[in-house]
């Protein structure tokens, strides 16, 4: 296009990541198929069984999700309510929240010890078991993170349905389900499909999850099945062919995703509610609002309440602590800075070029995650490090920062790629007129532009890193490893004081770097206007 500036530099720089990015993903799969075929025998693995409660359990969790996600969207589109941003923020920061902390929350709460059977065997003198493990538990944590981020992205289509439409639709004085069957539903339509497709993936990959609340062999999935064939039985045979399984099925629903429409995201402000219905529909909104908020807060709740005690205090006093508290800290804040760097390339040769193929491959390789999911990477890894010669120990912590790099590249393009590609085509007459060079444009037209976008990015991809268990699982030792590992050691050694505590702090930590950075990076962007 002709408004576009020219940037060859930009193009060049971001076709050689793209192609780099593309051949790192192959030479991981090559490792796999490789073993596979290299040993096709001797693993007694039940691959047809695994997929199966694999697929049950995210198809479940696809359903639920969504009808608890359109509940909760339809709820806070409505309601006025002191707080309601705050709300809004709550449920947005379930995209970071990791998922062992929610796991160990609803252990908190309906495990064998938790606080309901407690307060049943005190009050009652009965036991009601142990609900939180097995399916209903690795429901009930995916319902909790799955369904919150779909009311989120539900909740911004709502928020930008016209406010002619609005008028129109209260001149005519439809009722609230009026409303929903004739306005919202059109609008919530086309996002429900693709959205779907997401959640089924992220439930279908699920890892720390299901590895604390499968309860046993019944309930485990591919991704807990790949770490076990790896650590405990060293069947790298079955671990492999897990994995191709693993990457089979999710290209195709990738495949079948991608003919869907994009799925808009957003973790600003919503806006104000513009419709607000009465009587029995205000009071079932406000129902919905409130359990969803209880169920949401509660498991979160619980790892504060039992972690910030007495088992605070000798986790702090563990050298062993210091050490994964430094290395989580170091690996999140390097493979944050790994990611924006190939996001904002990637980005900015996309934004500068006309050419709809170009763009379309140059988006590709940032996507690998979805087919290639943490622990199949890591396990890819892992073999091709055994196949180069190279020590697992000495290669661990550059293949996590480039693992957790790779996992959270998805969401940094969707997050700088769309306001990349607006400045380019809106304000590309302007820098054309203007002669700026590539990096001038970018200090003084898209930078200034970009802060939040760039502080949300880095929030995500820190927080990703920080709570991910998956790329260090098959890599982590006594002598490397991070939080999120030792609190998994500290649960398996039932030391659950220790993990209680480390999940607070896991907790805490993503909670402020979701919250902090984009605010920095905003202040900054707009000091430097």
């Amino acid at each position: 296009m002709l408004t576009l500036p020219h940037r060859p530099i930009r193009i060049a720089v971001a076709i050689t990541l793209a192609v780099a990015i593309t051949a790192l993903i192959a030479l991981v799969l090559w490792s796999i198929l490789t073993a596979a075929s290299g040993g096709a025998t001797g693993s007694r693995i039940d691959i047809p069984h695994l997929l199966r409660m694999t697929s049950i359990q995210a198809g479940l969790t696809t359903v639920l999700s969504t009808i608890v996600g359109i509940a909760l969207a339809w709820a806070l589109n409505r309601l006025r309510f002191p707080g309601r941003d705050l709300v809004v923020g709550l449920f947005a920061s379930a995209i970071v929240t990791p998922g062992m902390v929610v796991a160990f929350g609803l252990l908190s709460i309906w495990g064998r010890n938790g606080w309901i059977n407690q307060a049943s065997e005190a009050w009652f003198g009965i036991s009601i078991g142990s609900p939180a493990y097995g399916l209903s538990g690795i429901l009930l944590a995916h319902i909790v993170l799955d369904g919150a981020l779909a009311a989120r992205i539900m909740l911004a289509r709502l928020d930008a349905i016209p406010t002619g439409r609005l008028k129109t639709g209260q001149s005519l004085g439809l009722s609230a389900f009026q409303r929903f069957a004739i306005i919202d539903w059109p609008a919530l339509r086309g996002t429900i499909p693709g959205l779907a497709a997401i959640i089924f993936l992220l439930a279908f990959t699920s890892f720390p999850i299901v590895l604390l609340l499968g309860g046993g062999p019944a309930n485990q999935t591919l991704e807990v099945a790949i770490y076990a064939a790896v650590r405990q039985d060293f069947d790298l045979t079955g671990a492999v062919l897990l994995a191709a399984t693993q990457i089979a099925v999710c290209s195709l629903v990738i495949l079948a995703a991608s003919a869907l429409a994009p799925i808009p995201t957003s973790f600003g402000a919503s806006t104000p509610p513009r419709w607000r219905d009465r009587g029995p529909a205000r009071s079932l909104q406000a129902l919905v609002l409130l359990g969803c908020t209880i169920g949401f807060l509660l498991p979160l709740t619980a790892v504060l309440v039992d972690g910030v005690g007495a088992g605070m205090g000798r986790v702090v006093a563990q050298p062993a602590f210091w050490w994964a508290t430094a290395s989580s800290l170091v690996i999140g804040t390097t493979s944050a800075l790994l990611t924006l760097l190939l996001a904002l390339a990637l980005a900015l040769g996309r934004g500068a070029t006309g050419s709809g193929t170009q763009r379309t491959l140059l988006g590709m390789p940032a996507f690998a995650y979805l087919a290639v999911p943490a622990v199949v990477l890591s396990l890819g890894f892992f073999l091709l490090v055994r196949t180069l010669g190279i020590a697992p120990s000495t290669a661990a912590p550059f293949v996590v920062i480039l693992g957790n790099s790779l996992l959270a590249l998805p969401f940094a393009m969707a997050t700088l790629g769309p306001p990349l590609e607006a400045i380019a085509r809106t304000r590309g007459k302007l820098i054309r007129s203007l002669g700026l060079s590539g990096w001038r444009q970018f200090a003084l037209v898209e930078y200034p532009l970009l802060g939040r976008d760039i502080g949300v990015m880095l929030a995500l991809a820190f927080c990703f890193s920080l709570g991910d268990l998956g790329v260090i699982a098959l890599f982590g030792t006594q002598d490397f490893q991070t939080l999120p590992l030792m609190m998994f050691r500290a649960l398996g050694s039932y030391r659950n004081n220790d993990a209680a505590a480390i999940a607070a702090i896991l907790l805490i930590g993503t909670i402020a770097a979701f919250v902090g950075l984009p605010k920095l990076f905003e202040r900054i962007a707009d000091a430097a206007r």
